[in-house]
């Protein structure tokens, strides 16, 4: 459990799993009462709260949950989008053997090469390959495709009016392959884009080329061994001539904070590395100085406050990510491409600079082994972009867990088919 006197709804919501709107309904109705935070009136819950409340949820249970699982035969993935392989480095992690990768970013493909000379990866635009011949040869497409609006001139979309986007290209590729079963991940506000009909698009798309897609979840990272507080939509494909039941990976109760990923602990055997990172512009440092560890814009005094948050000061909500210290003992804020950039600020808790490249990556989980190419920019676009490393392995976990049932009741199949013949 993260140690802090207080939480804030949105910190609540992640520990106990639940979303900001149960708790406040919770709140409502007496079962989960909220206090008032002085200032700002916003909900924040007392620690002796969450964790009676967190031990209800779990039956009492610590961290027990197991999603490990040794698969029964090689499993091929053919990821798309690859980035700079946190999904593929999860996978592998898994047991699953990463057959073939798609990356358009050249600096990400040359980080793919120089630490995995043996995988195959295709550089260039996705929309130039065909992917024919790894028909029926290949267990699972992957793809963490951007986000983008379809043309909505029909009822229920289609191929047809996907054409153009990188969804349409995964679902082309998917359709090509025929693999038993495909991964598609994005940002949480896949759910609300364009008022929730982009993610009943993707669905309607994989049905029409055979796909049945599974409840679509959103993961959270921090529950899958990762100390940090990002979130992942998982769209979960399943061939349609297959009967086996899909099941995401369990939440394991233990939350990781930022001194577990830059600390020798739990998750690493030694301290961070040392690494280039970004600066702050001196402005922002001498604003930024004057925070301390788990505070914001609102430690500040408040005419500062006003001259920082310029017209932001006056909106609603909390904006906790601006002029933010993060704190040894929390998981950190989800890490954006640019950590200087204004206002998103992740800053160190001891030190008034940003993460560098290797505690960037550290808090996406990467292995210290793992190099980064490219200017150091490139590092942290790379590293900002991608799917925390043990979140992609409980998904890997959960991938072999549905094959070795697959293919289990497959090769059953077959022996019977076999023995009615022979008699």
């Amino acid at each position: 459990m993260v140690i802090k006197e207080y939480y804030s709804i949105a910190e609540a919501s992640e520990i106990l799993g639940k979303s900001k709107e149960t708790l406040r309904r919770w709140d409502r109705e007496g079962k989960l009462t909220a206090v008032r935070e002085p200032i700002s009136n916003y909900r924040i819950y007392k620690k002796e709260q969450l964790n009676l409340f967190f031990d209800l949820l779990s039956n009492g249970t610590d961290d027990v949950v197991d999603n490990s699982v040794i698969p029964n035969k090689d499993y091929k993935v053919l990821e798309l989008f690859a980035g700079a392989g946190g999904l593929a480095i999860g996978l592998e992690k898994a047991g699953i053997k990463c057959e073939v990768l798609n990356e358009i970013d050249k600096w990400a493909c040359q980080t793919l090469r120089e630490n995995r000379p043996n995988w195959k990866v295709l550089e260039g635009d996705i929309k130039n390959f065909n992917f024919n011949n790894y028909r029926d040869k290949i267990d699972i497409v992957t793809g963490g495709f951007p986000c983008q609006a379809f043309s909505y001139a029909g009822k229920k979309l289609g191929m047809k009016d996907a054409r153009g986007t990188l969804f349409y290209e995964f679902a082309r590729v998917v359709q090509e392959v025929n693999p038993p079963i495909c991964i598609g991940e994005n940002v949480k506000g896949l759910l609300s884009h364009e008022k929730g009909k982009t993610i009943e698009g993707m669905i309607s798309i994989l049905d029409e080329i055979g796909y049945n897609v599974m409840p679509v979840q959103v993961l959270k990272a921090i529950h899958y061994n990762v100390p940090q507080k990002r979130e992942r939509v998982i769209l979960v494909g399943i061939r349609k001539d297959i009967d086996i039941k899909y099941n995401y990976p369990k939440p394991h109760a233990k939350i990781y904070n930022l001194v577990d990923a830059l600390k020798k602990g739990e998750l690493y055997n030694c301290d961070v590395p040392k690494s280039e990172g970004s600066k702050y512009p001196e402005h922002k440092k001498e604003i930024l100085d004057l925070i301390p560890p788990k505070g914001y814009w609102r430690n500040l005094p408040l005419e500062i406050q006003k001259e920082y948050m310029g017209k932001s000061f006056y909106l609603g909500g909390g904006k906790t990510g601006m002029a933010r210290r993060i704190g040894w003992d929390e998981p950190s804020l989800t890490l954006t491409c640019s950590p200087a950039q204004k206002q998103t600020e992740r800053c160190h808790p001891d030190e008034t600079r940003p993460f560098t490249v290797r505690e960037y990556a550290r808090i996406q989980t990467f292995p210290d082994e793992w190099e980064f190419i490219g200017s150091v920019s490139q590092q942290y676009k790379q590293i900002g972009n991608a799917v925390p490393c043990n979140l992609g392995q409980e998904i890997g976990y959960s991938i072999v867990k549905f094959l070795n049932d697959y293919y289990e009741k497959l090769n059953k199949s077959d022996s019977s088919i076999s023995l009615a013949k022979a008699i």
